[in-house]
């Protein structure tokens, strides 16, 4: 076997074997993921928060027994095939394995790492980013049009991904159009590649207008409860963290685009990473909507230090890869769960300091958002099941929760197969059965909750009580309350279904 196909499965092992370690068995899955592996049940053209695509690869781990392992797999499965399309971009670009070895190791022990440890949209989208781009580079390099087809095929799903994919088609735009490069908007294969993306788009395009488009409604909301909280400085900053080792072969691709005389016809790259980022900082987006821009850097950076450098400077070549695994370590400190939730409430100084302890909310907190996210669902559907035991008419009883975590949590740890946790929130609203008669409701609903007599409902039920809370410490759900209510006077499915049309979007 080749030395260098030797040297890829190295890093290709270490990084699925890095996946295994960096979270302590302390965790449960994370509130997100129990949303997308939901969707999975209820295959559709869109929904409320993602397009379809994910929904088709949680289809597939259900099929394969929907256990946590390969909820984990998929996502760092996504992370490796990045490492591969900057390896493959490093040959196209002429690199030998200094160049190989460099890149790998800046894509390894990278925030990618965290990216690719939760089962969310993110990795497939950083891969996107990364295959767009690697088909650019081959389309630049041969002019070949095989490699716009490719793209619009690769743009096609990215788009059934995330919709974040349309900033790389807004920055890359304008930036081939200033470029020497422009002339491939006279290219009939540009339109018909725009056309097999737009036709890959079409179904969920569709589902969106019979939906009345609640993307806009998606977005609207997130700008205005999340993005509202994003400090412009704070996102420039954690550009920065992303690849803190690696910055150094960043900035070499950056250089290289105008000293560099091969480089100098890739200088499209640069001007798309500016009109994209200027974009982002715009719209005050969130600092990991941008990491899908920087896998492709490396490649060009590592080439560049190989050529240039490294001839002249052979210790470089260790202490590069050693750079970047140093600056690694700290990282590795406060960018994983690794630690218990409990050992990282008493050292929170360094989370604090990266700023990883502040929330949406913009304030800081105990523990990073995402690792309280992954905190106290085990135990809200272990006291959701023990009601739920008890009652004899499982048929007409419906739970009820204030948000998809908790819904999602319930159906993926509860013992019982068919519970059907449901919410009024996110796309549980469209889930929600109303085919039968309800007639008891468990009901979960937030600590911050003000009715926590249940008021309103008091009129519905004959019998109404509180059974437990979530008690884990550092949860985010800690708090959360369960109530059951049992014997309806009233109509439940009537009152549900005034209640969807006041939440729906």
């Amino acid at each position: 076997m080749p030395k260098r196909t030797l040297v890829l499965w190295f890093f290709i092992l270490l990084k699925f074997s890095l996946h295994r370690l960096i979270l302590s068995p302390a965790y449960d899955l994370h509130r997100d993921e129990f949303l997308h592996l939901d969707q999975g049940k209820h295959l559709a053209w869109g929904y409320l928060s993602v397009p379809p695509f994910t929904s088709w690869n949680s289809y597939l781990i259900l099929l394969l027994g929907n256990s946590e392992f390969w909820v984990k797999f998929f996502p760092a499965l996504f992370g490796v095939l990045t490492l591969v399309v900057v390896w493959k971009a490093i040959e196209a670009l002429g690199g030998d394995l200094f160049a190989l070895v460099l890149g790998a190791t800046a894509v390894t022990l990278s925030v990618l790492l965290r990216l690719n440890l939760l089962y969310q949209p993110n990795s497939v989208d950083v891969l996107s980013w990364t295959l767009i781009y690697f088909c650019t580079l081959q389309y630049i390099k041969t002019e070949q049009n095989k490699w716009l087809y490719f793209a619009a095929v690769v743009l096609g799903f990215s788009f059934l991904n995330k919709y974040n994919i349309l900033f790389l088609v807004a920055g890359l735009g304008p930036a081939l159009l200033i470029s020497p490069h422009r002339k491939i908007f006279i290219n009939k294969a540009l339109y018909i590649s725009a056309l097999i993306a737009l036709l890959m788009a079409l179904p969920n395009l569709i589902w969106q207008y019979q939906n009345g488009f609640p993307v806009i409604h998606h977005m609207e909301l997130l700008a205005d409860t999340q993005l509202v909280n994003v400090n412009r400085l704070d996102f420039l900053k954690e550009q920065v963290i992303f690849f803190m080792g690696a910055q150094f072969v960043i900035l070499a691709a950056f250089v290289s685009f105008f000293i560099y005389p091969p480089f100098r016809k890739y200088q499209v790259f640069f001007w798309s990473f500016v009109f994209t980022l200027a974009i982002f900082i715009y719209l005050r987006a969130k600092g990991y909507y941008a990491i899908g821009l920087y896998p492709i850097f490396l490649a060009f950076g590592s080439v560049y230090l190989e050529g240039v450098l490294v001839k002249k400077l052979y210790w470089f070549r260790v202490a590069a890869v050693l750079l970047i695994a140093a600056f690694f370590v700290p990282m590795y400190q406060v960018a994983f769960p690794s630690k218990s939730p409990d050992e990282i409430a008493k050292n929170s100084k360094p989370y604090r300091d990266f700023g990883l302890l502040r929330w949406e909310d913009g304030k800081d907190h105990e523990l990073p958002q995402d690792f309280a996210d992954m905190l106290g669902w085990k135990e809200l559907a272990q006291k959701v099941d023990a009601q739920y035991a008890k009652i004899p008419d499982k048929k007409h009883t419906l739970v009820l929760c204030d948000n998809y975590g908790q819904a999602g949590a319930i159906n993926y740890y509860s013992r019982f197969e068919n519970i059907g946790a449901v919410t009024m929130n996110a796309d549980y609203i469209n889930w929600i059965p109303l085919d039968e008669e309800i007639k008891n409701i468990i009901l979960v609903q937030n600590a911050d909750d003000d009715d926590k007599e249940r008021k309103r409902e008091q009129a519905f039920f004959k019998s109404i009580r509180q059974t437990g809370s979530v008690e884990t410490k550092y949860a985010r759900e800690k708090g959360t309350s369960i109530y059951v209510m049992l014997d309806a006077k009233v109509s439940i499915n009537a009152i549900l279904r005034e209640d969807i049309e006041k939440n729906k979007w």
